[in-house]
């Protein structure tokens, strides 16, 4: 299967930033940076692995920072940022991607867009660039005056994650051991591919000096948006099984449901709700029916994951809304039970969690009591 693995590089000791503290481990918005950046690809549904590279001197700080994301473990950085991406290229051949996204440890700004334009990108070309024109005037100096005015036209501003066909792309490292290229754009130069460009976004800066850190605070901390998907999902009964899962409660029954985990038909829709609102794919994404991991594994950690995935955004769980489409079992008298086993799952306050139920008056298979249904909203506020 072809997969697309996301190389965050936070090897570096962010000399211009000033401090004993790498730029990366900084607090922004009550997260580290790194934290924001590794959420944003973990989230990623068309992300499958997500590495980072790494100082050696840095591991309790990448811990706490990569804490319940999921990640692959990370490798060891080089002398420098060329060496540190050839590094961890290197570690990738086990899992033989094939394409891979290099992306700075200090843009945690980088979003879906940007990802997903450089990655459609990589189906017609080896190497694709996110970039942005250049707006101002630009000059050229010497001895502290102005010598030249150059033409803007055709100029851009490089970003990551700059994205590449994995073979090509090592082969093009591997090639330049020694030499110091400006990024890894200029090394798939050297190796004569040609590198699309794809536009960028604004936002995503790199964190270079204090300043750009007071500038990413000022943005983490402005109102934020809050937003809202859906989830639905159905599971037939199983006549061998003597209750069914609801909102992670168990609920006497003369059937089960039918499903690789616990088929909790409730959780899963709520699952891809919140999944929705961070706009991180779905739940077969995140965990697999083929995955034998999985089977009868209990709903709840499917839902805490998705909550997790929330978290490590800088977001919060607004509220949540569940409707369970059944001619029987009854869900009235287990309702508030359900509710506070939601909240508990996601640890928010039980005044944000609704439960309801509903039939469909005999109509239907769930009218005829082949299975239950479940719909759901999520509403998730995010950090700007």
């Amino acid at each position: 299967m072809s997969k697309t693995v996301a190389l965050v590089v936070a090897a570096g000791r962010g000399r211009r930033f000033g401090g004993d503290l790498p730029k990366q481990y900084h607090d922004l918005a009550g997260r580290m940076v790194l934290r924001h950046t590794l959420a944003a690809f973990a989230a990623n549904p068309e992300i499958d692995a997500v590495r980072a590279v790494i100082h050696p001197d840095d591991r309790q700080l990448y811990d706490l920072a990569a804490a319940g994301l999921g990640l692959l473990d990370p490798v060891p950085g080089g002398a420098s940022r060329q060496d540190s991406v050839r590094l961890g290229l290197e570690s990738l051949r086990p899992l033989a991607p094939s394409k891979v996204l290099i992306h700075d440890g200090a843009r945690p700004f980088i979003d879906a867009g940007t990802i997903g334009r450089v990655i459609a990108a990589l189906d017609h070309h080896a190497a694709a660039l996110p970039v942005v024109a250049v707006a101002d005037t630009l000059k050229r100096g010497a001895d502290g005056v102005v010598v030249d005015t150059v033409d803007r036209n055709g100029l851009f501003r490089a970003q990551t994650p700059q994205g590449f066909r994995f073979a090509d792309i090592l082969a093009a490292h591997l090639a330049v051991v020694g030499e110091d290229l400006t990024d890894d754009a200029a090394v798939a130069e050297r190796a004569g591919l040609a590198v699309a460009l794809v536009a960028g976004a604004e936002d995503n800066v790199k964190l270079t000096t204090a300043t750009d850190l007071e500038r990413a605070r000022r943005l983490f901390e402005g109102p934020g948006e809050v937003r809202g998907a859906s989830g639905y999902d159905v599971h037939r009964f199983d006549p061998g099984k003597s209750a069914v899962w609801l909102c992670g409660v168990e609920v006497p029954h003369d059937a089960g449901l039918e499903g690789h985990s616990d088929a909790d038909v409730a959780l899963h829709a709520l699952t891809d709700a919140v999944l929705g609102a961070i706009a991180a794919g779905d739940i077969g994404r995140h965990f697999p029916p083929t995955d034998p991991q999985w089977k009868g594994a209990a709903s709840h950690l499917f839902l805490a994951h998705a909550g997790a995935l929330v978290a490590a955004r800088g977001g919060r769980i607004v509220n949540v809304d569940v409707t369970i489409v059944c001619e029987r079992p009854k869900v009235g008298p287990h309702r508030a039970r359900m509710a506070a086993r939601v909240a508990e799952i996601l640890g928010i306050a039980q005044d944000r969690v609704s439960v309801k139920a509903t039939t469909t008056e005999g109509l239907g298979f769930t009218g005829r009591r082949e299975g239950i249904a479940a719909q759901a909203m999520a509403s998730v506020w995010l950090p700007r």
